[in-house]
């Protein structure tokens, strides 16, 4: 008899988070602004803009991907304390979570957006959310192709598009929101091919 005891599942309720920063790291750069919807029901949608931290570096590389200047965020931008308020009472808000369902935060490559959005919470807030675990779709996508896909590498959106023409669900345009909401339907659409027994 296995010494693991099994839980009892929990409703849940999970959110794509995408995120667009100044930096790699929380101790190196900002958290500009947040993207995020409710998969399975992407309508349910949430957005901010946050104000750079004057004691962070700030990438010109990236600045050029997402178009988010520091002039801009400093006057259009929310003071980050107010950002991340208003993303955890967004949250918990959601008919889901009012109802018990546990909030579950997805990436596309989590480990990047967890890290910032985490950091945040815990810095203005002091709690999380969501707890401290994060599923991501890349990894999603490995485990449900292995060992078709082998490396890691292999889990880029244009590998996966590639080899499933039909999961390009638009164009990945670097606003946090556009971002969460196309990668929300991206992964349902990886659960149904898998469930139909076609994802490559």
């Amino acid at each position: 008899m296995s010494k693991y005891k099994e839980r009892n599942p929990r409703l849940e309720v999970w959110i794509d988070v995408d995120t667009e920063t100044s930096g790699q790291a929380p101790s190196v750069g900002s958290l500009l602004s947040i993207g995020a919807c409710v998969v399975g029901r992407s309508e349910a949608r949430f957005y901010v803009e946050l104000q750079p931290l004057t004691d962070r570096s700030w990438s010109v590389e990236a600045e050029a991907v997402h178009g988010l200047s520091q002039a801009y965020l400093a006057q259009a931008g929310l003071p980050p304390a107010m950002a991340m308020q208003n993303f955890a009472d967004w949250l918990e808000g959601l008919p889901e979570v009012v109802a018990g369902q546990k909030l579950i935060f997805n990436g596309f490559n989590a480990a990047f957006d967890w890290m910032f959005v985490a950091d945040y919470f815990w810095r203005y807030l002091n709690r999380n959310p969501f707890g401290i675990s994060a599923p991501d779709t890349k990894g999603l996508y490995f485990g449900l192709t292995y060992p078709g896909t082998s490396a890691w590498s292999q889990t880029a959106k244009s590998v996966i598009f590639g080899r499933n023409p039909d999961l390009a669900v638009g164009v990945h345009t670097h606003n946090a929101l556009d971002d969460a909401v196309e990668q929300a339907i991206l992964l349902e659409n990886i659960l149904a091919k898998a469930r139909n027994r076609n994802l490559r």
